[in-house]
């Protein structure tokens, strides 16, 4: 994952902050309030991730009408990843997890869920940044590096979705922890991989030829 994380100083600090994102949150200190809480989390994040994917959406819809349409697949592939990871974090259940399951949490393993909980949130605004950066792209030379880093936003929180899982499922064993960073610097857009657009062909349902069908339909 790349370096988009500092640190923050104290579970108090990582509870604070998530609690004030999510009202009611109450922590994972308490065992009566360990599954509420995780479902609470789980909940705010799908939300606003099925929101950036209504924003992709959009911007999909945006892109058409400028011609963009080379664009549409790299779109589509970020708003399937986005959609795909609401589902997956709404659905999730963990039964008797190790962690959940356990008397009293670790200090270290708290710390571990906070940091990944609060990582989650602060992605959202992160991903947001992106869609404005392809928004704003849209018509000029810069479409392809900002919808590059929009894949790559997405995908890593994925990763970071799968390592806050496994800190769950675990007891917090052998996880590395990810530390925020609430400044995090520029992304270069020139060291951004190019992206795979092909693991989600099937899924597309041939968007691209829909797209250029339209355009090349009969004008009778």
């Amino acid at each position: 994952m790349s370096d988009i994380f500092g640190t923050v100083q104290s579970d108090h600090d990582f509870f604070t902050k998530i609690a004030s994102k999510i009202p009611g949150f109450k922590g994972y200190v308490e065992t009566k309030d360990r599954r509420a809480s995780d479902k609470l989390l789980r909940e705010e994040i799908a939300r606003q991730f099925s929101l950036l994917e209504a924003r992709v959406s959009g911007v999909q819809t945006q892109a058409i009408n400028m011609g963009d349409i080379e664009y549409l697949d790299g779109l589509e592939s970020s708003a399937i990843k986005l959609r795909q990871f609401a589902d997956r974090i709404r659905g999730a259940s963990y039964g008797y997890s190790a962690l959940f399951a356990a008397v009293k949490v670790k200090k270290e393993d708290l710390s571990k869920l906070y940091s990944y909980d609060l990582t989650l949130l602060n992605m959202t605004e992160g991903i947001n940044s992106a869609i404005d950066n392809v928004e704003a792209s849209l018509g000029t030379d810069g479409i392809a590096a900002a919808l590059r880093h929009l894949i790559r936003m997405s995908q890593e929180a994925v990763t970071a979705y799968e390592n806050r899982h496994n800190v769950i499922l675990d007891g917090g064993d052998e996880v590395e922890m990810p530390a925020y960073n609430e400044n995090p610097a520029p992304v270069s857009y020139d060291e951004v991989a190019p992206p795979a657009y092909s693991e989600d062909k099937e899924e597309k349902s041939g968007l691209l030829d829909k797209v250029k069908d339209l355009f090349d339909g009969d004008d009778d």
